[in-house]
């Protein structure tokens, strides 16, 4: 929208100026004209009049009597005068005109004729700075016209950015986006109406979290309850068959108590995270600060190479877990200096932050199956990695094994566009601090 408001009102501006400015330059340079030539017009007829005063008085005439009238001695185009006297004589005052020349006549009642002669060129740049005038003066509008325009356009698009970020807001889960009045009405009545269904969207994801939360304590209760008594059958019978029955059953249950947790976990997850626009170099230093002793005290550095001004929408706490397993994996499992970097992931936005080390790398043997769940080099329990992809995962981000070695991960997260970055619009809890627990080796 702001680009269109842009291009309308100057092109609107484009339109007067050429409408208006083209006509006034030709007028202004035409009246220029025909007002020099009224003054050398005007000189003639002085002149003719005063052939006539001293032919009235016998004054002798000459050359001499004519140089008034070229202009020499004020701010007038300078002229050839020529007078031809009655009797025949001509007189010349002024430096002959040479190419192309204006000349303008007058006649004496005593029959003396009096030319003056100027240059063409004298009063075409007489006019020539009208029109550049003219010209500055459209440039200066033009000027006017397009910061007017610049202005108008943020008046108009900044309520619509905040409006967008809003609704990102809401759509990655933060059911309480807050908005100002703008002053247009209409974009005042779209956030009005987003904010009255945030509102509806947060009762209902309370309410079916409150009943996933219930019913998850209503089946454990008596799922617990089952357990303990088919451990106590078990314990107070010495019948082989019983017990092999009674642990079949309790297999059973715990089955359906795993189910019940994976069930409210997908109900959670399917109900909107909460992720919002996060300054990745805040988290980033948060673990920075957590991590670099430890490092320094296994003789090995710890390394941040993320651009500050980089934000990302994800989930803050769940952030900062997966650097934190990447980290302690890469503290574990590498060597040398572990690095921390970020850049761009290409033209879809993503913003891919790095892990890397100077170790011996991941074994080929398990370089497949990484991210799956107890698999472990053997110096963890397996589930660290686990974990940090459903994390990654969870925020509509992914988690690769960039490189086997050395160890390179590569966690792709959602960048947040250039107009919705805090420092332009802020959303509510845009920027998060805090420090966040660390995550569990593979």
């Amino acid at each position: 929208m702001r680009r269109r408001v842009l291009q309308a009102t100057i092109a609107a501006v484009t339109v007067a100026v050429v409408l208006l400015g083209f006509p006034l330059a030709f007028l202004g340079a035409q009246l220029v004209r025909e007002n020099e030539m009224q003054a050398l017009q005007t000189r003639a007829q002085s002149a003719a009049r005063s052939v006539d005063f001293r032919l009235d008085q016998h004054v002798p005439l000459s050359d001499r009597m004519l140089e008034p009238y070229t202009g020499a001695d004020d701010e007038d185009i300078d002229a050839s005068v020529v007078m031809r006297a009655p009797d025949g004589q001509v007189y010349h005052a002024g430096d002959r005109i040479h190419g192309r020349s204006l000349s303008v006549t007058a006649t004496s009642v005593s029959g003396a004729t009096v030319l003056l002669y100027v240059s063409w060129w004298d009063v075409f740049w007489l006019s020539l700075r009208v029109i550049a005038l003219v010209v500055a003066a459209a440039i200066v509008a033009f000027a006017a016209g397009i910061a007017m325009a610049i202005w108008q356009a943020n008046r108009l698009a900044a309520p619509l950015v905040y409006l967008a970020a809003s609704a990102e807001q809401l759509g990655s889960g933060q059911v309480r986006p807050q908005l100002e009045a703008s002053g247009v009405e209409e974009i005042d009545l779209v956030a009005a109406e987003l904010a009255r269904s945030a509102d509806r969207m947060a009762a209902r994801l309370a309410a079916e979290r409150q009943f996933a939360a219930d019913a998850s304590h209503q089946l454990r209760t008596p799922l617990t309850a089952l357990s303990m008594r088919l451990e106590e059958i078990m314990l107070a019978t010495d019948s082989d068959e019983i017990r092999e029955e009674g642990r079949i059953s309790l297999e059973q249950v715990e089955r359906l108590v795993r189910v019940v947790d994976d069930l409210l976990m997908a109900s959670r997850r399917s109900q909107g995270g909460t992720t919002e626009a996060v300054d990745l170099m805040e988290v980033v230093h948060q673990q920075e600060e957590e991590w670099a002793p430890t490092f320094e005290a296994a003789g090995r550095r710890l390394a941040i190479a993320v651009e500050p001004t980089t934000h990302v929408l994800a989930t803050p706490g769940a952030l900062a877990q997966v650097l934190a397993t990447l980290i302690e994996n890469s503290l574990k499992h590498g060597a040398g200096t572990t690095t921390v970097r970020s850049r761009p992931g290409g033209p879809s936005g993503m913003v891919v932050v790095e892990v890397a080390d100077e170790g011996a790398g991941v074994p080929d043997d398990i370089a497949g199956r990484i991210f799956e769940r107890e698999v472990t080099s053997g110096a963890g329990t397996g589930l660290g990695l686990a974990l940090a992809r459903d994390l990654a995962a969870a925020d509509g981000g992914r988690l690769e094994l960039a490189q086997r070695r050395p160890a390179v991960f590569a966690l792709f997260l959602a960048g947040l566009p250039a107009s919705m970055r805090p420092d332009v619009v802020l959303p509510l809890g845009a920027v998060v601090t805090g420090r966040r627990g660390r995550g569990r080796p593979r």
